[in-house]
């Protein structure tokens, strides 16, 4: 008879976990819980990992053309999970955090050599094991446009997009006010491990860069999922 009673109760103990873990999963993840997960050791790895990845994109442009950088802006955030969205999901609800971080380069060029910087930034395209996802097969025309400026009607291209990786610069031959590369967003206050921007030269600016230079270039690429841990 006992035996009988402690496997009632272990298949009651076990519903009651069962339905813990259910309610767990509905609920929004806690700031607590947001700030906890961001400073797990495997969060830190992540997050060295995507840094360095999206630092050595920004050296390919600095090794391998002759733009000159000027001022970079990393942003890195953890946000947690919505809680449960019980008719129309949009993927919040099925994480307990997500850590993302964008990175965000501005470069100058004198205006004159805007097409030899196109040519060194396909030729860096090309060569083997090269992250840059511009090539001459894709953007070979573009470069072209500017040795002979409004050829065959074509209005002025001002950059280049790979998914969340792309490259715009200021125009120079637009017939209409110029579109030119914005000042980046203020950094918003930095909160480790959860929210973190970083601004290197601090008191660099766009356009000092352009006031320098004559042409501002815009590297702007993204990880947008380095350490996501799923709800069970």
């Amino acid at each position: 008879m006992s035996g009988v009673r402690r496997s009632a109760w272990g298949a009651l103990a076990a519903v009651v976990v069962m339905a813990l873990s259910a309610c767990s999963a509905d609920r929004a993840t806690s700031p607590e819980e947001v700030r906890r997960l961001a400073g797990s050791a495997k969060a830190a790895e992540a997050r060295r990992g995507a840094e360095d990845q999206l630092r050595a994109a920004v050296r390919e442009y600095v090794d391998h053309t002759s733009l000159d950088l000027g001022l970079v802006v990393l942003r890195d955030t953890c946000s947690g999970g919505a809680a449960k969205q019980w008719l129309e999901s949009n993927g919040d609800d099925t994480y307990k955090i997500n850590c993302y971080m964008s990175i965000t380069a501005y470069f100058g060029a004198e205006p004159k050599r805007v097409a030899s910087v196109l040519d060194e930034v396909l030729d860096a395209g090309e060569r083997p094991g090269s992250h840059i996802p511009f090539t001459r097969a894709g953007y070979g025309a573009l470069r072209d446009y500017y040795r002979h400026p409004g050829a065959g009607g074509q209005t002025e291209p001002a950059r280049m997009d790979a998914g969340a990786y792309s490259l715009s610069w200021d125009t120079l031959f637009h017939d209409r006010p110029p579109m030119t590369v914005e000042e980046p967003e203020t950094c918003f206050a930095d909160d480790p491990p959860v929210r973190r921007c970083v601004r290197e030269p601090e008191a660099a600016s766009v356009a000092g860069i352009r006031k320098r230079h004559g042409t501002v270039f815009q590297l702007s690429l993204s990880v947008p999922q380095y350490f996501k841990v799923p709800k069970r």
